[in-house]
């Protein structure tokens, strides 16, 4: 039984120099004819020559023949060797006919001891999590472990040059004298192929994980810092389902993340009537019977995880986070430690935030102190609540509607879904139902403190809120005595606009407003919503476009220019605007809404300028005119 025939390494010829190549082809339209009869270029219909037919003549007669003609053209050649030609060739195709001395292989690293090869090698391996250093003293790091060696300490080294050249073949893509960030980052790459945990179902696996933020915000005291940025990514949308901001993570503000990504986003003052959930991708009216809250909501989806994929951070590793998840039937899995790659695309989502949103905002620092410009304090910033309202606007206008590279379809890969797209695509295909939180639920979720209701209401960091529905609790012990008899108290560590007591007499939540509501700018209500449908009456991609374009606008001017678009309004959009602060909501609130606090509408009185009064100089001469 003859062995099975494989197919010749022909491309393999590029390896030879082009001379040896051309002689391989000269051989090949000969050795065809003594195999078939005619040469590779012969055209239709030809008779084979006399002496090549191979009806008449058998494979040794045509050799010969080949032969004959080769030594009387003036190429000495046998018959054997026509025959030790054909069987090669018959063997590596035309590889076999190229001459073989022509092609040999120098060694990886020429003429360099092996010794030497082991020890830069292992010179870079120290580095990977050193300080960047030079070449020279990798080479002089070489030297050293040579000489520490018994076996090597006589190993001469090579030229400098050699060694220069050495030290470029060894450390590609390792970046032993470049930034120690990457050389860690590559250094922590797993050795096996990259791969990823499959994930056909919206929330089947999430990420979280917290960066620090490339921007300068102003804080309440006018000290300018940076924040974090905490975000959730769902693994099969590629959605950001929520992402907050922070001057430093804490536990509390994890478990308020995550009930902020199992609840409907809504729209807010200012924001474009096209980023509307009812304008999007997303199969609105299905999900509106599931949850009428999404009546007015914004359109990013609501997830509800089932794994989370976290760091061995101490803020999601901690009892409150925990507690969250097993409130809510998620499964929590720490990655690896040290091994970023376990949780690839929040890491990926968060570097993509930084260049698709963090570097047109105001105040951007760059990713590195060598990136950074100069005076950066002294300009315009938004302070924390600003910049966390600009960022959710962008999730939505940006993030959900970008076609994304992760998300193609397998039969049409030229084609990227957008996360929105992809969500809708999903939601008919494994029929996943989200089952958004309640109200209650949600305020189960936030961090807990413990107050005291006095006869003014409730004092937190200098904001005051009160209510009517505490008049029976006002100066009353809780009868909680592990507390001290304090109520228990729930908020939003992102919205300041209300909290919530526990009324455990009547087992119910009292939603409390701050007492200045009207004085800030809160999430869109209806009156603001039916204004803004009113200018707007159809939404379009390009209308999500222009909403997008605006907002990096926005962003990048900072807040002094945003203060004097603000200005420009007409009466009617800040009579609207002004009412809607007093009288919408943020996070969704029980069912039934309670009545919020009463005030005065705005006045449209133009007030008179005021000048101010010098400082008083106890030395200036007063009767110096000035």
């Amino acid at each position: 039984m003859t062995g099975k025939r494989r197919v010749p390494p022909t491309s393999r010829i590029a390896e030879f120099p082009e001379a040896a190549a051309e002689q391989a082809c000269w051989w090949e339209r000969h050795i065809l004819e003594v195999l078939h009869g005619l040469p590779p270029d012969a055209p239709e219909g030809t008779r084979p020559r006399p002496g090549f037919d191979p009806k008449r003549h058998s494979l040794a007669q045509r050799e010969r023949a080949k032969a004959a003609e080769l030594t009387a053209a003036g190429h000495q050649v046998s018959a054997s060797g026509i025959k030790q030609r054909r069987q090669r060739y018959q063997r590596d195709g035309l590889v076999g006919l190229a001459d073989g001395r022509s092609a040999k292989r120098m060694q990886a690293f020429g003429q360099v001891e092996s010794a030497v090869v082991d020890a830069m090698r292992q010179a870079i391996t120290e580095t990977a999590d050193a300080s960047s250093r030079t070449i020279g003293f990798i080479i002089w790091r070489t030297q050293q472990i040579l000489s520490d060696r018994e076996e090597t300490a006589e190993v001469e080294l090579p030229s400098r040059a050699t060694l220069y050249r050495l030290f470029d073949r060894l450390a590609v893509g390792t970046h032993a004298n470049g930034s120690a960030r990457t050389r860690r980052s590559v250094g922590a790459r797993p050795s096996g192929p990259f791969g990823e945990v499959p994930a056909s179902a919206p929330g089947e696996l999430m990420q979280i994980d917290s960066t620090p933020m490339d921007v300068l915000v102003r804080l309440d005291d006018g000290v300018a810092e940076k924040v974090e940025l905490t975000a959730m990514v769902d693994i099969a949308t590629r959605s950001i389902t929520a992402a907050v901001l922070r001057p430093s993570t804490k536990a509390a503000d994890a478990s308020a993340l995550l009930a902020r990504s199992v609840t409907p986003e809504p729209m807010r003052p200012g924001w474009a009537e096209a980023l509307r959930m009812s304008r999007s991708a997303l199969p609105h009216r299905r999900l509106l019977s599931i949850d009428k809250r999404l009546e007015h909501a914004a359109a990013r989806p609501v997830i509800v995880p089932e794994t989370i994929v976290c760091d061995h951070g101490s803020v999601f590793i901690s009892h409150a986070f925990r507690a969250s998840c097993r409130y809510l039937g998620i499964n929590l899995q720490p990655a690896h430690k040290a091994t970023p790659t376990d949780k690839g695309t929040i890491e990926k989502s968060l570097g993509s935030v930084a260049t698709l949103f963090a570097q047109f905002v105001a105040g951007y620092t760059g990713s590195t102190t060598d990136r950074r410009g100069r005076g950066l304090e002294e300009g315009p910033l938004w302070s924390l609540p600003e910049l966390q309202n600009l960022l959710d606007e962008w999730i939505i206008a940006v993030w959900q509607a970008r076609p994304h590279d992760s998300l193609r379809d397998p039969d049409s890969p030229a084609r990227a879904f957008s996360p929105n797209e992809k969500y809708a695509t999903l939601l008919e295909s494994c029929g996943y139902v989200p089952v958004p939180l309640s109200g209650e639920d949600y305020v189960e979720l936030l961090p807990e403190r413990w107050q005291a209701i006095n006869a003014y209401g409730i004092r937190i960091k200098h904001r005051t809120y009160d209510s009517p529905e505490l008049n029976p609790l006002r100066r009353q012990r809780s009868g909680v005595t592990t507390k001290k008899g304090l109520w228990e108290v729930h908020y939003d560590p992102y919205d300041i606009s209300r909290i919530w007591v526990r009324d455990s007499r009547a087992d119910r939540w009292i939603t409390v407003f701050w007492k200045h509501l009207r004085r800030v700018g809160v999430p869109f209500g209806e009156l603001a919503w039916d204004h803004a449908r009113a200018q707007v009456p159809g939404g379009t991609e390009e209308e999500i476009a222009d909403a997008a374009a605006a907002l990096l606008r926005r962003a990048h001017d900072g807040p002094a220019a945003e203060q004097d678009r603000r200005t420009k309004r007409s009466k009617r959009d800040r009579r609207v605007a002004a009412r809607t602060r007093a009288t919408t909501t943020d996070r969704p609130v029980l069912d039934p809404p309670v009545t919020e606090p009463e005030h005065n509408d705005e006045s449209d009185t133009e007030l008179a300028d005021v000048i101010p009064l010098g400082l008083f100089d106890p030395l200036a001469n007063p009767w110096r005119r000035p």
